[in-house]
């Protein structure tokens, strides 16, 4: 299963950006013998048009030209659903046993996501009901993954109870 975070707005080369890197480098490396591979980020410009819901809607546009077909989507939202680490690897893991070709994590824009988006999301997903920078949230992301792929091999960096 090919994992990517498709990610509204442009990162700057920084410290963020290279955290992001790192984990993702580490989960594409324990992913292999899962068969998660990609671990990749793509970056998409924020709308200029003059309203939210017209900016949602072209970042959503946007995005859904973009992401794999058929894949799982996990839109990113502070009213999602929070789920511990352990339970956010296991949906992974039985999302890759259907034999889903690709999981897409989903980051909109500063106005959210557009309802369409939402609606076609198998799993929207929150890290907490704070609202943080994107930056921060890419951060989230590529350690979660990263992870994810630790508790799904066993390997000791996730210590839970």
């Amino acid at each position: 299963m090919r994992v990517s975070i498709f990610a509204i707005g442009r990162m700057k080369d920084g410290p963020e950006r290279g955290l992001v890197s790192r984990y993702l480098e580490r989960a594409q490396a324990g992913g292999k013998a899962l068969g998660l591979s990609g671990f990749a980020v793509s970056e998409y410009p924020e709308s200029r048009k003059g309203s939210a819901a017209a900016r949602k809607t072209e970042e959503a546009r946007l995005l859904f030209d973009n992401l794999p077909e058929k894949s799982v989507l996990i839109a990113l939202d502070e009213r999602g659903k929070g789920l511990d680490s352990e339970a956010f690897a296991q949906k992974i893991g039985a999302w890759r046993e259907e034999g889903r070709a690709a999981l897409s994590l989903v980051i909109g824009g500063a106005d959210g996501l557009d309802p369409h988006l939402r609606q076609r999301a198998d799993l929207i997903l929150s890290f907490s009901p704070m609202t943080w920078p994107h930056q921060i949230v890419r951060i989230m992301a590529a350690e979660q993954l990263y992870r994810a792929t630790t508790i799904l091999s066993g390997h000791p960096y996730h210590r839970g109870d």
